[in-house]
């Protein structure tokens, strides 16, 4: 669609500059801030977010605006965007070069644009609902690995993994036997982007939040992967919980965690 073309060329814009900016500070003394025991904030995902805002606010007026950090704006449109502006504040601020900027695009809370730009290797992702998903302009697709013992599979742990027995630590020991190798990247988006582009085989996680997987997730079906919650249903933004696969070891995913499912 043209006018999805032109919105996702905004995106694009608002994902770089953001990004850009937040790798011109990767290596400055950062203040943090605490919003949990372990969930950290920055004056970088801020303006980040800032930048972001008064990009697409200037390119669409009308749209509805949700972003993780402070910036709401609710114009009853059926177009809102959610951006994360900073996925993966935990490695940003120990100089770890693991994170990114998340920009996606609703339509009656539907996913239909999604951007993902990782400054540190200049990658960014692209789908548009229908569409097909890129990277840095070049179609990509899930991999072939179809038995889950030969997968590289990917997750992480919610900010209360401290304090909450639903913490993923009994997915991650089940997983760690069956799959050939797990890893903890610390950014969702770019887990999900791996998926999409064939790099991991599967992700799941438990207790993020709609800017953390609403363009990844569009770029995983776009790939061809595909996307529930942890009992097989349909994924949407509103679910607590995600499996995304190349579709293949799907199935054996859903096997593995619905023995630690706590009830």
């Amino acid at each position: 669609m043209e006018s999805y073309l032109k919105i996702l060329e905004a995106a694009k814009k608002a994902a770089i500059k953001a990004g850009d900016y937040l790798l011109s500070g990767v290596s400055e003394e950062k203040k943090i801030d605490f919003k949990g025991q372990v969930d950290l904030v920055t004056a970088f995902d801020r303006k980040s977010e800032e930048m972001i805002y008064q990009e697409l606010s200037r390119a669409f007026p009308e749209h509805s605006f949700l972003a993780e950090e402070a910036i709401r704006k609710d114009n009853k449109s059926e177009y809102r965007w959610v951006v994360d502006p900073l996925d993966g504040t935990t490695n940003f601020a120990h100089g770890l070069p693991i994170f990114c900027v998340s920009i996606a695009l609703t339509f009656r809370q539907e996913v239909v644009v999604g951007v993902i730009y990782d400054p540190n290797r200049r990658e960014i992702f692209t789908a548009i609902k229908g569409e097909g998903a890129f990277l840095n302009d070049r179609p990509i697709k899930v991999s072939k690995t179809a038995e889950l013992d030969k997968s590289l599979l990917a997750t992480g742990f919610p900010y209360d993994v401290r304090t909450s027995p639903d913490n993923n630590l009994n997915h991650f020991a089940s997983f760690a036997v069956k799959a050939q190798a797990l890893r903890r990247c610390g950014s969702a988006a770019l887990d999900l982007s791996y998926v999409a582009c064939g790099r991991f085989d599967g992700f799941w996680e438990m207790k993020l939040k709609p800017w953390d997987l609403a363009a990844g997730s569009l770029l995983v079906k776009e790939a061809g992967g595909q996307t529930t919650d942890f009992y097989g249903r349909d994924f949407e933004l509103s679910s607590p919980d995600i499996v995304a696969s190349n579709g293949l070891i799907h199935q054996s995913m859903l096997e593995i965690i619905s023995l630690n499912i706590i009830k």
